[in-house]
């Protein structure tokens, strides 16, 4: 079983960072490719970056690529979303989320998806 814990939300101002965290308190995190996704209100669920379950693979959006960093420790089943040069449109609930053996060009897609943790606001002032 896979429980997916967000942390690290808050207000910032333009041009500030944060960074998120995603605890997995599962014992099989290493067999999962992990995702963020964030969703601004009145509009979808967006991709933002995902990694492979080595960590050898990271994918990006385009609007947050160069600002944004994921990474992931397997000894602490913990997933990061190191976030630079935030801006307005940045603004969302930021969702982590794993995707069992997920590789390549699914990791773009929400549908494919295992387990979603409850979100963490992010919002960024101008």
């Amino acid at each position: 079983q896979v429980q997916l814990v967000e942390s690290g939300g808050g207000l910032v101002q333009a041009g500030g960072s944060l960074r998120l965290s995603c605890e997995d308190s599962g014992r099989t995190f290493s067999n999962y490719a992990m995702g963020w996704f964030r969703q601004a209100p009145g509009k979808e669920r967006k991709f933002v970056a995902a990694i492979s379950w080595s960590g050898g693979n990271s994918y990006y959006a385009d609007s947050v690529m160069g600002r944004f960093t994921i990474s992931r420790d397997n000894a602490k089943n913990t997933v990061y979303l190191q976030m630079s040069s935030l801006k307005p449109e940045d603004t969302a609930v930021y969702y982590c989320a794993a995707y069992l053996y997920g590789s390549g060009r699914y990791l773009y897609q929400d549908s494919h998806y295992d387990y979603w943790g409850q979100g963490t606001q992010v919002t960024v002032s101008s």
